[in-house]
């Protein structure tokens, strides 16, 4: 079965983590670039929290894979995404119906192999 992940990242580590997937095997990326809240409304530690919420750029990154290449690719991931600090980011991983490279026809995992 196929998998997306969809991850929520701070654009400062794009670059590691494109470089440590490519080197772990992954054939494709779409990285938008982005901004967005979460549970502290976009306020960093450092900073008091008003009434309003800021948006802080980001970097969604999905990714289509084989189900047994998800645990790999988000241990990549979290190892490089985790600061431990508010903003770290989110990781989603949805099931994929199917996929079809349209050149060639193949479905399936043959289509984003």
């Amino acid at each position: 079965m196929l998998k997306k992940i969809e991850c929520y990242l701070q654009p400062i580590k794009l670059e590691e983590i494109k470089e440590a997937l490519a080197k772990g095997g992954v054939r494709g990326m779409t990285v938008y670039e982005c901004r967005g809240f979460g549970r502290s409304r976009g306020y960093t530690e450092e900073e008091t929290p008003t009434a309003q919420t800021k948006f802080r750029p980001k970097v969604k990154i999905e990714i289509v894979a084989d189900e047994a290449e998800v645990d790999g690719i988000i241990t990549i991931i979290k190892k490089l995404a985790r600061t431990g600090r508010i903003g770290d980011g989110k990781i989603f991983v949805l099931p994929v119906e199917d996929a079809l490279r349209i050149r060639t026809d193949e479905v399936g995992i043959r289509a984003i192999r």
